[in-house]
């Protein structure tokens, strides 16, 4: 039960070796299932350091022997299943997805209907991206056991991902109830947040903090402290919690993200380069490398941010490739710096995924964004409009949003709509971006400026 090397399968490092700048082979394989596995601790999103690949966590020798010792210990294999969930996400090795469900049937034959084995069923669909499958496993393990606390955190998961919010916050609630602790309130403020109630956000947040411990949770709870501030252009109080982040849990990847963002925003572009290089080297992930590149094109070394893009397509390919669903990000990336065709196809793929049905009225908000965005891109605005007014429908605080509803407003001939919606887009976080913000200002200027 030794875990094995990961593989590639193809010639996939053949086809990446030439368009790496500052990134290996490895980091971007790695760099697949990072940040799509959910960690029972922290709220799904939470992207982490890789661990030295290979590296078994300390747990999963000790439950090897057991299970050789006792192979009919249905606990045990649940609990193996669960570490190899968990190795998956802090090693960032898609190999350890196929063990996992192997050990986990294996739990539930020795005992069927156990709640551990489908909560981390639950995990490891959640992991892939088959959020209705998870919903279905963490349903299931609650019936056996309503105070599953694995069970609870891995269904306020998939109804987040999946866009009802309203049902996340009720779930959210119920597990506060059954056992409060710091994974319910870091998932409680990201429904908060996402629902627009920032001030609650906040303060649950708080809470989560005092309670709190582990510096690892300290550094994560002060990371999401940091975005709220950031999504409001608070930059003093947004880099003092991404610094307090570094100063619990030094080279704390999404505290590093904020740093540099930050950096950016205060025209500090070669330090922001250099924290961004630095992050892309350590886990070429869509997001790290996409934004390393408008950064490099902001700074107008546009042939440098263009490998930085063809990273990111790479990505896509290797993770189609290793069975990781990557349309999320594939849209997000071919939209900006890519394919229009491939960004609306991704989009379209992704949306239905989460939205199945012609009677949807609201989505993951970032699944709607994107689509209005790849629509956009493709010249579709009247069809995007609906996307992009369903994006911004819950108040969800992102810039982004407002810039792209403006934009697509603005196509439509909507004047006064675009200007309310540029401005605010820029009144909550004027320095959102280093390549869109201008654009975001230009627009607005073309338009007449704010109303």
């Amino acid at each position: 039960m030794a875990a094995a090397a990961p593989s590639l399968g193809g010639t996939a490092p053949e086809l990446m070796r030439p368009l790496l700048t500052g990134a290996s082979v490895a980091g971007l394989v790695a760099a697949l299932t990072l940040g799509s596995a959910v960690a029972f601790g922290r709220p799904s999103g939470e992207r982490a350091a890789a661990a030295p690949a290979g590296a078994p966590a300390p747990g999963i020798p000790g439950l090897q022997k057991r299970l050789r010792e006792q192979p009919r210990d249905a606990a045990g294999w649940a609990s193996l299943g669960i570490a190899y969930v968990e190795q998956a996400r802090v090693t960032a090795d898609p190999a350890y997805y196929p063990k996992a469900e192997e050990v986990l049937h294996r739990s539930l034959r020795e005992a069927p209907g156990n709640d551990g084995a489908l909560a981390g069923l639950g995990a490891l669909a959640a992991a892939r991206h088959d959020f209705h499958g998870a919903l279905r496993y963490a349903d299931r393990a609650l019936k056996a056991n309503p105070y599953a606390q694995r069970a609870a955190a891995v269904r306020v998961d998939a109804l987040v991902e999946l866009g009802r919010y309203d049902d996340a916050l009720a779930a959210a609630r119920r597990a506060d109830a059954v056992r409060p602790g710091v994974p319910v309130f870091t998932r409680l403020a990201y429904v908060r947040e996402l629902r627009g109630e920032v001030a609650e956000a906040r303060r649950v947040l708080g809470l989560a903090r005092a309670s709190a411990t582990d510096r690892g949770d300290l550094a994560y709870i002060a990371v999401q402290l940091g975005e709220l501030a950031w999504n409001d252009g608070d930059l003093g109080r947004a880099g003092r919690e991404y610094a307090e982040a570094l100063r619990l849990s030094p080279g704390h990847l999404p505290a590093l993200d904020g740093e540099a963002r930050v950096r950016a925003a205060r025209g500090d572009t070669a330090g922001a380069l250099a924290v961004r290089a630095g992050i892309v080297e350590r886990l070429p992930l869509p997001q790290y490398v996409t934004e390393y590149g408008e950064l490099l094109e902001s700074a107008g070394r546009r042939d440098e941010a263009e490998r930085q893009y063809a990273v990111a397509t790479a990505w896509a390919r290797i993770a189609r490739a290793n069975g990781v669903d990557a349309d999320l990000e594939t849209a997000l990336s071919e939209s900006d710096h890519g394919d229009a065709g491939d960004a609306r196809r991704a989009a379209r793929a992704e949306y239905r995924r989460r939205c199945p049905g012609a009677r949807v009225r609201q989505c993951s908000v970032h699944a709607a964004d994107a689509l209005a965005w790849a629509l956009h891109v493709n010249g579709r605005d009247g069809e995007a409009l609906r996307y992009a007014r369903q994006a911004t429908a819950t108040g969800y605080r992102r810039a982004s949003f407002l810039f792209h509803l403006g934009v697509i407003e603005k196509a439509l001939g909507e004047r006064a709509a675009a200007r309310r919606d540029l401005a605010g887009s820029l009144r909550r976080n004027p320095d959102f971006s280093p390549l869109w913000a201008p654009r975001a200002k230009a627009a607005l200027d073309d338009l007449g400026g704010a109303s």
